[in-house]
């Protein structure tokens, strides 16, 4: 397991910084344009609960596809998955960032405040993991989701001066993403695995 984390973290490195990159680019352009952090919100609670659906299909599949378990096991894994991931990589992390950046920014979880929202959508990518375990997907448009979303966390979230603070950003949009997703993907659903896990060559995520 240690090498297929390993092997998962160094193949999404390359992918994780040219997300963060973009992300830099477009929180550039938030500062310059004056864009209000009211848009920046909306746009978080959009993107963050299709990321949710996006990370409950890919861990249920993968479930689904390995271990063949039972139903009310995949619900459980693909629900906590794409939960417990995303908030860490959407909120938690920006949050936390931001606060060690000596930024004020407030703390918001979209599983909670969303609830209406977010959960259904992430039963309904359990569903579609379950019925349909493809773990197939573009990985460039996974990091892209999951880097925005994050991003848009700070510029809705939190108030500064964050054209001096980029350098930081990057780093923190590429933690966020970088190991949530490799979590939440790949290593989370193969844990409850019996037996030996798949070789790398063997996991059908397109990158």
């Amino acid at each position: 397991m240690v090498k297929r984390i390993t092997t998962e973290l160094g193949r999404h490195a390359p992918f994780t910084a040219g997300g963060a990159a973009s992300g830099i680019i477009v929180m550039a352009i938030i500062v310059f344009a004056n864009v209000p952090s009211s848009t920046s919100e909306a746009i978080f609670y959009t993107l963050h609960p299709v990321h949710v659906v996006l990370s409950a299909l890919v861990t249920t599949a993968m479930y689904k596809q390995w271990g063949k378990g039972k139903l009310w096991t995949a619900v459980l894994i693909g629900y906590t998955g794409s939960i417990g991931i995303a908030t860490l990589s959407d909120s938690i992390i920006p949050y936390l960032g931001g606060a060690l950046l000596g930024v004020k920014m407030e703390f918001h979880v979209g599983f909670i405040e969303k609830w209406w929202l977010v959960n259904p959508l992430a039963f309904l990518g359990v569903a579609i993991g379950y019925l349909r375990p493809t773990t197939k997907f573009p990985h460039a448009g996974h990091v892209l989701l999951s880097t925005w979303a994050s991003l848009f966390y700070f510029t809705a979230f939190g108030i500064a001066k964050w054209i001096p603070l980029l350098p930081f950003v990057f780093l923190f949009l590429f933690l966020a993403v970088w190991i949530p997703c490799c979590v939440s993907d790949i290593i989370y659903p193969l844990l409850f695995l019996k037996g030996d896990t798949p070789e790398s060559g063997g996991i059908k995520h397109e990158h």
